[in-house]
């Protein structure tokens, strides 16, 4: 993301101007977006236009509008935003109070004016215009027939394609279809990493599989990176790792971003460090139920006793959103906003309170395994400093 200019107020009014350069940094966009903002942007207006003898002609014509913000949709599967709302500036292809949907374009310019820019707002524009958080990690998750080709980057996890095929069961004395069925699968698979894996941004592959299909895999792709003398993959080879898993499916990736080798390579990211203590606080509640808690009134409890270690947020509780999937694999989402931002600022006041204190807070992406994960708990826990029994005797908060 690329920050062109930035105008608050001491009310904390203004507004934003920024590039959105990849992916990723639409879904940033996504998040800064509430119900209300105000965003200008180019777009593609269709105009019908009537002539002296009544007939009517239908254009396309580029403009420049700004609208009052409504709903938003993302698609992360295409890196798409749209943005739906009504035009709040006099324009002469779209009358006042007239609804038009701009679909964001990636290298160019627009802007977001907000009545408040939030400490939550505006850290993520930080964090969005720093090259430091590009996307760095590529992972197949895979069991015999089943493969996920997922790219991993500090706020999400995305699938880039879901490989199945059907492999028969072996016969005795009959395993010649079961083999070359495997052999195709592994070549899908080889070929699917090469579509969607750019080794000039990747620093890691992990190949992760329960039983020995990883060595299977590996094995394959680079016995057919020396037939075709594919040098790319061959120079590559030490990123990839393999590691062991209990599934195939995607969810398990939080088991495999947890294993030591794994952790040693992403030993300076900012989701490991996700993955880490949202690890330690499971074990915590198993171990040591009395340090770790979830559910809002709990944690801010233990907030205002100056008890919370590491306060866990998801993105999401920053939305005050409803989730609904159009397409499960392919990850595209819609989110319908609230028009009731007490939730929102409610969640702000607990993240500056714990911070006012010194303590460590982190704000976990939903489309993350470990946001999910997370999700699961209501979207907020705590890990804390010292035993509180007495929280243990009060009514949990309904799990969502």
């Amino acid at each position: 993301m690329k920050l062109l200019k930035k105008v608050l107020e001491k009310d904390r009014s203004g507004f934003i101007t920024l590039i959105a350069e990849e992916d990723e940094d639409m879904w940033h966009v996504y998040n800064l977006l509430q119900e209300g903002d105000n965003l200008k942007a180019s777009t593609i207006r269709r105009v019908v236009s009537e002539s002296a003898t009544g007939s009517t002609d239908k254009t396309t014509v580029r403009v420049t509008l700004t609208i009052q913000v409504e709903t938003v949709q993302f698609d992360t599967q295409a890196g798409m935003l749209r943005v739906n709302g009504r035009n709040v500036v006099e324009n002469k292809h779209v009358k006042m109070g007239g609804y038009h949907t701009i679909e964001l374009e990636k290298n160019k310019s627009f802007t977001i004016s907000k009545p408040e820019w939030d400490i939550i707002s505006l850290e993520r524009i930080d964090e969005a215009c720093n090259p430091i958080n590009s996307a760095e990690i590529a992972a197949v998750v895979l069991e015999e027939g089943l493969a996920s080709i997922c790219l991993i980057t500090s706020n999400m996890t995305i699938v880039r394609q879901k490989i199945e095929l059907s492999i028969p069961r072996k016969r005795k004395g009959f395993t010649s279809n079961h083999d070359k069925s495997l052999v195709r699968f592994y070549e899908l698979v080889y070929q699917g990493i090469i579509a969607h894996v750019d080794f000039n941004i990747i620093k890691v592959v992990i190949l992760a599989s329960p039983g020995f299909v990883r060595d299977q895999l590996y094995d394959h792709i680079f016995r057919e990176a020396v037939r075709t003398e594919n040098k790319v993959f061959i120079e590559n080879k030490s990123k990839f790792i393999r590691v062991h898993c209990s599934s195939g499916r995607k969810h398990a990736l939080q088991e495999v971003l947890q294993d030591p080798t794994v952790q040693n390579q992403l030993s300076d990211t900012k989701f490991s460090r996700e993955v880490q203590t949202i690890t330690r606080f499971y074990q915590m509640l198993g171990n040591d139920p009395s340090r770790a808690f979830y559910g809002y009134d709990h944690v801010a409890q233990a907030a205002e006793r100056g008890a919370v270690e590491i306060l866990m947020v998801t993105d999401g509780l920053f939305r005050y959103t409803y989730l609904v999937p159009f397409e499960e694999m392919l990850l595209t989402i819609t989110f319908q906003r609230s028009k009731d931002l007490n939730e929102r600022r409610k969640y702000i006041q607990l993240v500056e309170q714990v911070r006012a204190q010194g303590r460590e807070t982190l704000i976990f992406s939903t489309l993350h395994v470990s946001g999910e994960q997370l999700s699961q708990l209501t979207g907020v826990a705590a890990i804390l400093h010292f035993a509180m029994p007495d929280l243990e005797g009060e009514s949990d908060e309904e799990v969502e």
